[in-house]
């Protein structure tokens, strides 16, 4: 029997601790760079933080006011109006990095390599084509998870001492959305598979990472504008409407019949008088809104984190079949 014959197969966990080594020596400026990252975006959170506890001795009122209370007038500090504006894009930031995150994995991780063939010296040594791939998945996705969490708790620190005040701008908990919780970390992972898929089917470093982009883009783009519809919504009659922040997402009047008439199609109307007068004279008696209250924010979360979290698993099973299809 050859020596062939008598080897013992090497266990899976074993199997990927080579690949992973070298994956870190290969890429150690990029992880320090974005660990320099990371510690730069936690220290932008907890000095905007430290900036607005600095200048509330220039606060006369409980509301960050520094005018007089009660004159009907409301001014913040520069402290305050700027950290208000920088927090409030944080929901952008989020995306925009998920999305770097997967141009990495596609081009220079994975598509790199395949387009200049160093991968066959990889599969020749230790790594079988699964083990080589799973490694490139594997070790992004823990640190884009442990990385992504951190941010999230950090910015959640930072957004829960501004947003509390009545006339914060921006910070509200659906325009925030992806930077407040689990979603943040689901859509790294997504980017991760993306672009591990994309690079395993088009094997060019430019090419995946640009279509890397567009599916992401995609994606982002897709769940921002119906991220309402991911949970039902509470609807107000009568002009009772909710107070507190809330997510508007439609309002309008019913008719006699029960049937709805949106506001949306009377937005020509111009001035509001003529605006209602536009939904009475289309047979609107009782006004209503739909909205989600604040108590939604975890239903909506987890209900497009969940999203995520299938269509990620997808590409990865999708890219380790194009992977075995072509190498076996």
């Amino acid at each position: 029997m050859s020596a062939i014959g008598l080897r013992t197969p090497v266990a899976p966990a074993a199997g990927l601790r080579g690949p992973v080594r070298v994956l870190l020596r290969q890429h150690r400026r990029s992880l320090w760079a974005a660990g320099a990252l990371l510690v730069l975006g936690i220290g932008i959170v907890v000095g905007l933080r430290i900036w607005v506890a600095a200048a509330s001795s220039a606060e006369r009122c409980a509301d960050g006011d520094i005018t007089r209370c009660g004159d009907g007038s409301y001014l913040s500090t520069y402290a305050r109006s700027h950290t208000e504006s920088y927090l409030a894009s944080g929901g952008t930031a989020v995306l925009l990095l998920a999305g770097l995150i997967g141009v990495f994995v596609a081009g220079p991780l994975i598509a790199r390599e395949l387009e200049s063939g160093t991968f066959r010296l990889a599969w020749a040594q230790s790594a079988a084509p699964a083990q080589w791939l799973a490694a490139r998945l594997a070790l992004p996705a823990a640190l884009v998870t442990a990385g992504m969490t951190v941010l999230v708790l950090v910015y959640r620190w930072g957004w829960s001492g501004i947003s509390s005040n009545p006339h914060a701008s921006g910070l509200s908990w659906y325009q925030n959305g992806p930077a407040l919780g689990p979603t943040a970390v689901a859509y790294a992972l997504l980017a991760v598979a993306v672009g591990a898929l994309c690079a395993v089917v088009v094997r060019r470093t430019v090419l995946s990472m640009s279509l890397t982009a567009l599916v992401l883009g995609t994606v982002m783009l897709g769940l921002g504008k119906r991220r309402y519809e991911l949970w039902p919504t509470v609807r107000a009659l009568g002009g009772d409407y909710p107070s507190g922040d809330a997510w508007y997402t439609e309002s309008g009047m019913l008719t006699a019949s029960g049937n709805e008439i949106y506001s949306k199609d009377c937005i020509p109307a111009g001035s509001a008088e003529s605006f209602t007068g536009c939904l009475r004279n289309r047979g609107g008696i009782t006004p209503f809104v739909d909205y989600h209250p604040a108590s939604h924010f975890w239903p909506l979360q987890l209900v497009e984190t969940g999203i995520l979290l299938v269509l990620a698993a997808a590409a990865v099973a999708l890219a380790f079949r194009v992977l075995r299809r072509r190498h076996g």
